[in-house]
C-alpha cells in the first residue's frame, strides 16, 4: 500500500514577501548600476522616486559625472571646470555630479530665457516673453513680519497675467490680525525642473521641479493708523485698502482680520526683479546714461509714446497706445510736464464695468467703482520711462463740463513721479468714452532722464 505524499503548502506571509520582491532583491547592486548607466537624466530623475534603494544607486556620482560631461556637447553650454575636477580625482560627496549637472542645466535653461526676452513689443517697450519667462522659471513667496518678530511664509494663491502686468493674490492663510502686521515681503523663487521625454509622448508630463533662489521683489512697511493707507472701495463683505500704489489689502467688514493680499506688479524689469535680487536686498536697476542730442533745444519735452490699460484681476476693459505726446515750455506749470492725447484719438467707444472682483476661498464679491491701471510711457528712443500699474479709483468728474450728454466719471493717479488723469463718459453701464487723457511727469524725474534743466 502507497502512501502519496502530501506538498505542504507555503505560509502565506511567505507568499506575500516572495510576490512582492523586486528587481532590486533579485539583482546585485553592480548590475542594477550596469543597467542604470544607459539611462538619462530624466529617468535616473524616476527612479530616485522609488525606493531608498533606487534613489541611492540612481544618485551616484559614477552616473552624473558622465551626464554633466555631456551637458556641454548637447547644449553647447561649457560646464565649469569639468576637467580640472576629473584630473584632481577628488572624492566627492554623494550627489555632488548630480547637483552641478542640475546647476549647469538651470543656468543654460536661464540664458536661453534671458536671450528671449530681449524681443522687444514695439508698442509696449517691454519684453516679449516676460510671462513665459515667468511662468516657467518663477514662483512667489509672501512673508509676513509681525510686529512681536514672528514670520510666517504662505506660497501663492493664484495669479493673472495682463498685457503688461501681473496679479498675484493670498487667500485663505492663516492672518494675523492686520494691526499686528509690520512688513509684507514680496520674494521671487527660482524655479528649475527636468521633465521626462518618455511619459511626455505617452501624453503624460511629469516634472521635477527645484525650488532655488529667493529675490527680494517689494517690501510694505505696514502703518494701520497712518493716512496714507486709502480707502479703494468695499463692497457688502470685505473692505479694500490701497497700501501703497500695486498693494490692496482686504479687510472682513467690522473685523479687523485679512481676507485677502493682491499685489499688481508691472513687467518693467520684472525679469531682473525676481531672479537677480537676494533674500534681503532687492534688484538694483543699473544706472542709464542720459541720451545725447545737442540739435534739438525742445529735447526731452516730445516723441513720448503712451500704452494705457484698464483691467480687472480677470479681464481687460481696455488697451490703447498713443504716439507722439509732447510738451512746450509754457505748458511746464507747478514742476510738471504735460502730456495731453488728442482728442481725436480719444473718440472710439469702449465697453466694460469698472469693478474689480475678487475671491477668498468660497466667498467672493466685487468692489464697484475700482479697476487697475497699467500705464507704460516711453520716451522718444521707445525705452520705458514710467511705468506703474496700481489699482485706481473711480470717482464723479466735478470739472465736467457740458459739452458730452452723459455720467461723467475721473481716474486720477498720482505718486512721486507723476499724475495720471483719465476723464471717462458714460453712455451707459457698459459703454463709455474717453474724454480726456492727460500725463504729467515731475521735471526732475525728466532732468534726470536727459540731463536737462526744465
Amino acid at each position: 500500500m502507497s502512501v502519496s505524499r502530501l506538498r505542504t503548502p507555503k505560509p502565506a506571509d511567505e507568499s506575500v514577501r516572495t510576490s512582492s520582491d523586486g528587481l532590486e532583491d533579485r539583482l546585485p547592486p553592480e548590475i542594477l548600476r550596469k543597467i542604470l548607466s544607459y539611462l538619462g537624466a530624466s529617468t535616473l530623475f524616476s527612479l530616485c522616486q522609488v525606493n531608498k534603494l533606487f534613489h541611492q544607486l540612481a544618485s551616484e556620482n559614477c552616473l552624473w559625472e558622465n551626464i554633466y560631461g555631456m551637458l556641454g556637447k548637447n547644449t553647447n553650454w561649457k560646464t565649469k571646470g569639468t576637467d580640472e575636477m576629473r584630473l584632481q580625482k577628488q572624492e566627492r560627496a554623494a550627489g555632488y555630479w548630480k547637483c552641478q549637472y542640475l546647476k549647469s542645466l538651470g543656468a543654460c535653461d536661464m540664458n536661453k530665457w534671458k536671450r528671449c526676452v530681449r524681443l522687444i513689443n514695439r508698442h509696449t517697450g517691454l519684453p516679449r516673453h516676460t510671462e513665459q519667462f515667468l511662468r516657467n522659471y518663477v514662483t512667489w513667496e509672501l512673508t509676513v513680519c509681525g510686529r512681536s518678530r514672528l514670520n510666517a511664509t504662505f506660497e501663492l494663491s493664484w495669479s493673472h497675467y495682463s498685457e503688461t502686468s501681473l496679479t498675484l493674490c493670498w487667500i485663505g492663510c492663516d492672518w494675523p490680525d492686520y494691526r499686528q502686521i509690520s512688513t509684507f515681503k514680496l520674494h521671487g523663487v527660482r524655479m528649475s525642473g527636468l521633465t521626462c521625454p518618455s511619459l511626455k509622448k505617452s501624453g503624460c508630463v511629469v516634472s521635477f521641479v527645484r525650488r532655488g533662489w529667493r529675490s527680494l521683489v517689494e517690501t510694505v512697511e505696514m502703518d494701520p493708523l497712518s493716512q496714507s493707507m486709502q480707502d479703494l472701495g468695499q463692497d457688502r463683505l470685505v473692505e479694500m485698502k490701497l497700501v501703497k500704489p500695486g498693494v490692496i489689502v482686504g479687510i472682513w467688514k467690522g473685523q479687523h482680520d485679512i481676507a485677502f493680499l493682491m499685489f499688481t506688479i508691472h513687467f518693467h524689469r520684472l525679469v531682473e526683479k525676481s531672479i537677480d535680487g537676494s533674500v534681503g536686498c532687492p534688484y538694483m536697476e543699473p544706472p542709464v546714461s542720459a541720451p545725447f542730442d545737442d540739435i534739438d533745444p525742445e529735447y526731452g519735452l516730445h516723441g513720448y509714446q503712451l500704452h494705457i490699460a484698464l483691467h480687472t484681476a480677470a479681464s481687460e476693459i481696455m488697451s490703447a497706445s498713443f504716439s507722439q505726446l509732447s510738451c512746450r515750455r509754457p505748458q511746464i506749470c507747478d514742476g510738471l510736464i504735460q502730456l495731453a492725447v488728442g482728442e481725436t484719438e480719444l473718440n472710439s467707444p469702449l465697453s466694460g464695468t469698472m469693478t474689480l472682483p475678487w475671491r477668498c476661498e468660497v466667498l467672493q464679491g466685487a468692489v464697484e467703482n475700482c479697476c487697475i491701471m497699467s500705464l507704460t510711457l516711453l520716451d522718444e528712443f521707445k525705452n520705458p520711462f514710467w511705468c506703474v500699474s496700481s489699482p485706481v479709483s473711480v470717482t464723479p468728474d466735478d470739472a465736467a463740463t457740458f459739452d458730452y450728454d452723459g455720467e461723467h466719471s475721473l481716474i486720477h493717479y498720482q505718486d512721486s513721479d507723476g499724475q495720471m488723469k483719465i476723464r471717462l463718459v458714460w453712455k451707459n453701464q457698459m459703454t463709455f468714452f474717453l474724454r480726456s487723457l492727460v500725463v504729467y511727469v515731475t521735471t526732475s524725474k525728466v532732468n534726470k532722464h536727459f540731463n536737462t534743466d526744465y
